[in-house]
C-alpha cells in the first residue's frame, strides 16, 4: 500500500497538506501512532506516524515541529498524519517542516478515528502481501497455510479463530456481532455477559473484521489479552475473518432472495395457492405449519441497512428459523421477515453448524414462542438502534399467523404496527433502561442474559399488534393523510383551527368527552359555568351533525380529535 492509497479512501476523508510524487508513491510498512516530541527511536522505516499533536502548543517555536519532523525523516518514516481534534486544524509551521524535509503530511478529521486508519491500512495491507510471496507476513508461513486450507474448505468460525489463533497458545478470543453476540469463540473463552460484550466491543484490543460492513452487519475479532501478539498478526486473523464474512455475504444474497420470492407471493391481492406457498416455504427452510410471526423494519434508505438490522436482531431469538427479504411493494429502507418452525433439514444444519445467513436460524439452544420472540426484540432494540443511531429504526411486528394461508393477514398487521410506530404516537420499544450496551443478547452457549441500553433515539421503537389496546394507538396505524382527511370530515367547520371561535369548541369538546359526558365536571375543569357547557356542546352537535347523547357519534368525534 502506498500513501497516496489513503486519499482514494472516502471512509477516512483525509486531506492532503503537502506531498507530491515520489512522497505520495512511498510504500507504507506499518502504522505507528505517537505523541511524542522525539519519537524516531520507536520507528520502523517505511511506517506511517499518527499523531494527535498533543505534544504541540501555539506557544512553541518553530523548532519543536522542526525536531518532531526530523525524527521522522531520520527513521524513514512513509508520511505523517495529523489529527485536527487538539487544535482545530494542522499548524502551518509543522506543515513547513514536513516540507522542508520531505515529508507528506495529511490532516485526519474529527470525525476520522486513528483506529479506522489503522484498520483500512492493514487490511488493505493483508491483500497486497497475499500476491507478493516474498513480502514477509506476521502470521507464520504453516498457519497461513491451514487458515487458507480452512477457508476454502468452508469451515465454522469457530474452528478458524481457534486455529488462527493457535500458535499464540490459544488465547480467548471471540468474533462478535455488532450487538455484542458471539458469532465465534475460542475453547478458552467463556460466556460474555451483556456488560463485558459491550466493553468487548469499544475496547482497544476490538478490530472491525469489515470496515466496509454496514453498522449492523459488522464483525469484530475481539481479543481481552493479546499479550505478545504483533497488532499486524492480529489484523491479519481478522482479514483472514473478513474472507470467510464475505463467503456467508453470497450466500446470505441468495437466501434473501429466496425470502424475497416468499413474500412477494404472500403480498399478492389474493391469496397465494396451497402448493406454490409450501415450496416457497421450503426453500427458505421454514416448515409448512404454523405459528409464524411477521416483522416488518424501516431503517435505512441506503444499502443493506435494514436488512442487515432485521438479521442481526433475529439471530437472537432461540430455536427459531427465519426468512429475511424485500417486499415489491416496499418503501426504500424497508425490510420484512417471516419467522417460524425450521423445516427437518434446516434444523440438522443449524444442529451442525451456525449458518449466519439472511434465510436462518436463531440460536440453535431453546425454542422461543410467539410471546417470547416479541420480548425478546423489544429488549434489543435500543442496541440495535445504537448501532446507527442517526436513523431511527422503527419495527411493526403481526400477531401469530397459524397456518400458511393466513400469512397475508399477519403481513398487513405487520405493515399496520410498523405505519403506527413511525408515526410517533406509540410506545412500543418495551426496552429496560440502564443497562448495558450490548443489551437484550442471547450469546450462542451463552449465559442467557437479557438487558437494553439507555435509549440513544427515542423516535425509535417496535410496536406490536398487541400494543394496539386503545383507540388512539388503533388509529396511528392508519396512514397520515387518511387520519387528516378523517378527522376533516368528521369534525366539518371545527376542522379549520384558524377560527378562534371554533378552538374554543374544540376544547370544550374534548374536555367534556374527557369526562365522559359530564356537565359539571367539564365545567369545572374549563371554569365555566355549566349552561356555558350546554351551549358550547349544543353548537358542536349542530356544526358537526352529531347527537352527544349517542355513544357511537361520541366514538366518532374522539376519533377525530384524536386524528388531528
Amino acid at each position: 500500500m502506498h500513501v497516496e492509497d489513503l486519499l482514494r479512501l472516502e471512509s477516512l476523508d483525509l486531506t492532503l497538506l503537502w506531498g507530491d510524487g515520489p512522497q505520495l508513491t512511498r510504500e507504507i510498512s506499518g502504522v505507528t501512532a505517537t505523541d511524542l516530541e522525539d519519537p524516531g527511536r520507536f520507528l520502523q522505516h517505511g511506517e506511517l506516524v499518527l499523531s494527535g499533536l498533543v505534544w504541540w502548543a501555539p506557544a512553541d517555536d518553530e523548532a519543536k515541529a522542526e525536531r518532531f519532523v526530523a525524527a521522522l525523516h531520520g527513521a524513514g518514516a512513509a508520511a505523517l498524519l495529523a489529527g485536527e481534534e487538539t487544535h482545530g486544524g494542522v499548524p502551518e509551521v509543522l506543515v513547513d517542516a514536513c516540507r522542508r524535509h520531505g515529508i507528506a503530511i495529511l490532516s485526519v478529521p474529527v470525525h476520522t478515528s486513528f483506529r479506522a486508519v489503522t484498520d483500512s491500512v492493514y487490511l488493505r495491507q493483508w491483500g497486497d502481501l497475499s500476491r507478493r510471496p516474498a513480502a514477509p507476513y506476521a502470521l507464520p508461513e504453516n498457519v497461513r497455510a491451514e487458515l487458507s486450507r480452512l477457508l476454502a474448505d468452508g469451515t465454522d468460525p469457530d474452528t478458524l479463530l481457534t486455529r488462527a489463533v493457535a500458535h499464540l497458545g490459544t488465547p480467548p478470543a471471540y468474533v462478535l456481532s455488532g450487538t455484542g453476540r458471539a458469532i465465534a469463540r475460542t475453547p478458552t473463552a467463556g460466556p460474555l455477559s451483556v456488560r463485558r460484550a459491550a466493553e468487548a466491543l469499544t475496547a482497544t484490543t476490538t478490530l472491525s473484521v469489515d470496515p466496509d460492513a454496514s453498522p449492523y452487519g459488522q464483525w469484530h475479532l475481539h481479543l481481552p489479552d493479546p499479550g505478545e501478539a504483533p497488532p499486524r498478526m492480529l489484523h491479519e486473523i481478522a482479514e483472514v475473518l473478513a474472507q470467510h464474512r464475505r463467503t456467508r455475504l453470497r450466500a446470505e444474497t441468495r437466501s434473501r432472495a429466496a425470502a424475497s420470492d416468499l413474500l412477494a407471493l404472500i403480498d399478492t391481492p389474493s391469496n397465494p395457492a396451497p402448493a406454490p406457498l409450501r415450496r416457497a416455504l421450503q426453500a427458505c427452510g421454514l416448515a409448512d405449519q404454523g405459528p409464524y410471526t411477521v416483522i416488518t423494519v424501516h431503517g435505512p434508505a441506503d444499502d443493506d441497512g435494514a436488512l442487515d438490522a432485521l438479521t442481526e436482531a433475529l439471530r437472537h431469538l432461540t430455536g427459531c428459523g427465519f426468512a429475511v427479504g424485500s417486499l415489491p411493494t416496499g418503501e426504500p429502507g424497508e425490510a420484512t421477515a417471516l419467522i417460524g418452525a425450521r423445516t427437518p433439514t434446516a434444523t440438522a444444519t443449524a444442529t451442525a453448524t451456525d449458518t449466519d445467513t439472511g434465510t436462518g436460524t436463531g440460536t440453535a439452544a431453546g425454542t422461543d414462542t410467539p410471546t417470547d420472540t416479541i420480548a425478546t426484540l423489544k429488549n434489543l432494540w435500543v442496541t440495535l438502534q445504537s448501532r446507527s443511531a442517526n436513523v431511527p429504526l422503527h419495527a411493526g411486528v403481526s400477531t401469530p399467523a397459524a397456518t400458511p394461508q393466513d400469512l397475508k393477514g399477519a403481513l398487513t398487521q405487520a405493515r399496520y404496527a410498523l405505519t403506527a410506530a413511525r408515526s410517533g404516537k406509540t410506545s412500543g420499544t418495551g426496552h429496560t433502561p440502564g443497562a448495558g450496551q450490548a443489551g437484550g443478547t442471547r450469546q450462542a452457549g451463552g449465559t442467557g442474559e437479557a438487558g437494553a441500553a439507555e435509549d440513544p433515539s427515542p423516535a425509535a421503537r417496535i410496536t406490536a399488534i398487541e400494543d394496539l389496546t386503545t383507540l388512539d394507538a388503533l388509529l396511528t396505524g392508519i396512514p397520515a393523510d387518511v387520519r387528516t382527511a378523517f378527522g376533516i370530515h368528521a369534525l366539518g367547520p371545527l376542522a379549520d383551527d384558524t377560527n378562534p371561535s371554533y378552538r374554543m369548541l374544540l376544547e370544550t369538546l374534548d374536555v367534556f368527552l374527557a369526562h365522559n359526558g359530564s356537565w359539571a365536571r367539564t365545567a369545572e375543569a374549563l371554569h365555566l359555568h355549566v349552561n356555558t357547557v350546554h351551549y358550547r356542546i349544543q353548537r358542536v352537535e349542530i356544526l358537526t351533525g352529531r347527537d352527544l347523547a349517542r355513544l357511537d357519534h361520541k366514538l366518532d368525534l374522539k376519533a377525530a380529535l384524536l386524528c388531528r
